[in-house]
């Protein structure tokens, strides 16, 4: 059985994944850029024009339908980490977590982005209150206690 943290963990990327795709769907000429210097060379049309000329649409549909689905499977397994974890702080900042790593990475890989020493610092602490709230133990009332509420 898997745990509520990689539920969690999976959910941030799925998350990250979505902005991704929403950035490439909707953003500036991300998808026309990128076609343009991956397919350079080979897409020319007789008439002089580029084939990304008219790709990038269905492109930006596709990253639509992309956005669509990563945010309904991200829902999906924040659910079960809510399910599966013993608290639910424990599901909201380990997907946050692992969001914000996660679009770090994506935008470092995808758009060549770079953050400031302040962002992170700032996931540094983010990451040291995980790990505090992953190394905590959840209290449990004495049976004493138990007994008279009920």
């Amino acid at each position: 059985m898997i745990s509520g943290s990689v539920y969690a963990l999976i959910a941030g990327f799925l998350g990250a994944a979505a902005s991704l795709s929403a950035k490439l769907s909707f953003g500036a000429d991300y998808l026309r850029d990128m076609c343009e210097s991956g397919l350079s060379g080979w897409t020319r049309t007789p008439g002089g024009t580029s084939s990304c000329d008219w790709l990038h649409i269905p492109l930006r549909l596709l990253c639509g339908g992309l956005l669509l689905t990563c945010n309904a499977i991200m829902w999906t397994f924040f659910s079960k980490a809510l399910r599966h974890c013993s608290s639910s702080a424990m599901a909201t900042v380990t997907t946050t977590a692992s969001n914000f790593i996660s679009s770090a990475v994506l935008g470092r890989l995808i758009f060549g982005e770079s953050h400031a020493a302040l962002w992170w610092a700032g996931i540094s602490l983010t990451l040291c209150g995980l790990l505090v709230l992953h190394g905590s133990v959840p209290e449990t009332p004495p049976e004493d206690e138990v007994k008279k509420d009920k």
